[in-house]
């Protein structure tokens, strides 16, 4: 509510509207927390686990905490397996291409579901393209996964 700038009531509302509009999304994120409960953990899709005590602690805070963190866990700790192999592929691709090349990019930063690669303005092009298919390709889903490559003097000027 705070951050949209409506009341509690507005955004009640609006989260129940959505999960009427998609109820699968409510079945998926119920089965979630029935499974967290029953096992004492979720997993990421590459099988990360996450165990969360929480969901069997007699204070209301914790225990909500705990649902929240299962239905969490499995889409964010998906993102971050991703963004990981992602990172892992791009570095050794830029790695060979140093070696073989003199390329001179490097992968310097990750921020959530960003990587950030430093090279000469003159392998701009190169390393954007480098780093589209390695990041687009990390991962096979059924859904594509869509990446945008942003170029600037800083991190800051790429926003």
């Amino acid at each position: 509510a705070a951050d949209i700038g409506v009341s509690r009531a507005q955004a009640k509302q609006y989260i129940d509207s959505y999960f009427e509009t998609y109820p699968g999304i409510r079945r998926y994120l119920d089965e979630v927390v029935a499974q967290a409960k029953e096992r004492g953990y979720v997993t990421t899709l590459l099988g990360r686990r996450r165990y969360l005590p929480e969901l069997t602690s007699s204070n209301y805070n914790q225990r909500s905490f705990g649902e929240r963190a299962a239905m969490n866990t499995p889409i964010q700790g998906a993102a971050a397996d991703i963004i990981k192999i992602a990172m892992v592929r791009v570095w050794r691709r830029v790695r060979n291409r140093l070696k073989s090349e003199g390329f001179a990019a490097r992968l310097v930063l990750q921020v959530h579901d960003e990587l950030i690669v430093e090279c000469p303005e003159q392998e701009a092009d190169a390393a954007a393209k480098l780093l589209e298919q390695e990041m687009m390709n990390a991962m096979t889903l059924r859904v594509p996964l869509t990446v945008e490559v942003k170029k600037g003097a800083s991190w800051y000027d790429a926003h």
